[in-house]
């Protein structure tokens, strides 16, 4: 059932369709930001996304250690479009990496305005998107280096991403989370040795490593339908006039990593092109801005002073 009437959504698309949207932006213009990393202690690593308009996601990375997983070959060779970029065929790796568990949750706070079921069935396809692209070829992440013991121990990062409130956008804002945690989380160093054909391993108490490849984890960026026009970063208003969404991830190269089409409605082929492009350049704006923040707020933490405030992207 909608929740928004007839006057409200003409309101919204014409204002669209005049670039000029109800919070005063453009069509592709994004809201402030505020992160923040290392605020749980328990956590390997932990960032927490603010939107300027309501969104809040916290996310918190837990490393375990672990068996490696024995059916992720069939996996690999489903989602792999080709060799890697190193030229070397991405199936077959199950038995030399780690593995990534995402999973999103809703507080309950924050689903005052949805019904009950959709919150379930939100949550679960955030959880396999994040694992999609985490765990996949293109997803950054250096999963080799997760590997203690080829074919037997790995570590496993555990992603935890919980949405505190709701003001439009939330994947996006995940994302971004997600590769906030990632940047901040640090790893116990391992040491291998073999003797008598056996291979045992130590952990360091104080030694630690930064997850390989944080980097070069991608950026999402959700490109909204409303009538003929395409806007970024919705309000929960918008979303409610939106007739199709596409969801672009896209990495600091520019490359597109995933792309994730929801709604009912069609998108012409010419409009489809401008909405990829749009996420590309967005996407690679984003990530600018966001890895500047972390570096910022890497430096914040050591010289222990308070959070960030809004930032806006240049």
């Amino acid at each position: 059932m909608s929740m928004i009437s007839v006057s409200e959504r003409d309101f919204i698309t014409k204002g669209i369709d005049a670039s000029i949207r109800a919070d005063g932006r453009g069509r592709q213009d994004l809201r402030d930001l505020r992160l923040e990393t290392g605020m749980i202690t328990q956590a390997s690593g932990s960032c927490r996304i603010s939107i300027d308009g309501g969104t809040d996601v916290l996310v918190g990375v837990k490393v375990e250690v672990g068996s490696v997983e024995p059916d992720l070959e069939g996996e690999a060779e489903v989602e792999a479009v080709g060799d890697d970029e190193e030229g070397g065929e991405v199936a077959g790796r199950d038995r030399d990496v780690g593995r990534v568990v995402c999973t999103v949750d809703c507080s309950p706070s924050a689903t005052r305005i949805f019904d009950p079921r959709d919150v379930e069935d939100m949550c679960n396809e955030y959880s396999q998107f994040l694992n999609r692209i985490l765990n996949g070829p293109h997803g950054g992440l250096d999963l080799k280096s997760l590997c203690i013991v080829p074919g037997s121990t790995c570590w496993i990062l555990n992603i935890d991403a919980l949405i505190l409130d709701y003001g439009g956008n939330l994947l996006d804002a995940i994302l971004i989370a997600t590769r906030g945690a990632l940047h901040n989380t640090r790893i116990p160093r391992t040491m291998v040795e073999q003797s008598d054909g056996h291979v045992e391993f130590d952990i360091a108490e104080e030694e630690t490593e930064v997850v390989n490849g944080w980097e070069n984890v991608p950026a999402c960026v959700t490109v909204t339908k409303i009538g003929s026009r395409h806007i970024v970063d919705a309000t929960p208003l918008e979303e409610m006039c939106a007739e199709a969404q596409i969801r672009v991830a896209v990495n600091r190269k520019g490359h597109l990593c995933a792309v994730q089409k929801s709604g009912k409605g069609g998108i012409d082929p010419s409009l489809l092109a401008d909405m990829l492009q749009t996420g590309k350049v967005i996407g690679q704006a984003l990530l600018k801005s966001t890895d500047a923040a972390l570096e910022q707020d890497a430096q914040r933490i050591e010289r222990g002073e308070p959070a960030l405030g809004f930032f806006r992207l240049e």
